[in-house]
């Protein structure tokens, strides 16, 4: 088994749903007491916040690469970021590190394919569904057509990201308004959508909806295992 590697805290809800998902995952490919090899550095995640607020993305990622090294000195043979929008500066931190990335666009636009998704709904915080570094990705890797809801629903995406559910706050106001733009997304004819935040599964369920869901922290733990089992 491979030592796995995850930068953690952004925010900490989140991690623990990584957590418990990868060694889930290991124990029902492995039995018994098996759980997974891994080591995870959590960030405090306040000012990684106010510098993703800021626009200071230079910094941000001056913090995650500290944490990726640390995961390296400390053995992981692999690394994952536990969050989607720090992907913003995954490249950066790649170059300063040995061990490979196991990106969550890719991981996801994996399934996507394999699922035969030709256009696909994202939501996520605002830098993820309005800089380029994810949709661009999957739609040039995968060859996905990625949309995005309307500026509106956008920041009521965000702001509920930010206010509850990194707070650990579920709201069943909060998930119909999800539900809502969901429905508002699925009128332009797609085949599913990508829960683009590493919390947004805490909110909404496949049991809320008959859109398809692509819950990205499930399917980044999943390959996880899968990589980790290699």
């Amino acid at each position: 088994m491979k030592t796995i590697g995850l930068i953690g805290g952004m925010s900490w809800e989140s991690s623990a749903l990584y957590y418990r998902l990868i060694n889930r995952g290991i124990q029902q490919r492995l039995g018994g007491l098996h759980s997974a090899q891994m080591i995870m550095y959590s960030v405090d995640f306040a000012p990684i916040e106010a510098l993703q607020h800021a626009g200071d993305w230079d910094a941000a990622a001056s913090l995650l690469i500290e944490a990726a090294r640390r995961l390296e000195a400390g053995g992981a043979e692999f690394f994952l970021i536990g969050t989607n929008t720090m992907h913003r500066v995954a490249e950066t931190i790649c170059a300063e590190v040995d061990i490979p990335l196991l990106h969550i666009a890719d991981a996801t636009g994996e399934v996507l394919q394999q699922d035969g998704v030709r256009r696909i709904g994202l939501l996520g915080t605002a830098f993820t569904m309005e800089l380029d570094f994810y949709k661009d990705r999957i739609a040039r890797d995968f060859d996905i057509e990625v949309l995005v809801p309307e500026l509106h629903d956008r920041q009521m995406v965000h702001d509920i990201i930010y206010q509850e559910l990194c707070r650990g706050q579920i709201e069943p106001e909060s998930r119909e308004v999800y539900l809502a733009i969901i429905d508002r997304l699925a009128e332009q004819k797609i085949d599913g959508v990508i829960l683009g935040c590493t919390e947004i599964g805490m909110l909404i369920e496949q049991r809320h909806t008959a859109i398809k869901l692509y819950d990205t922290t499930a399917i980044h733990a999943q390959q996880t295992v899968a990589l980790a089992l290699e």
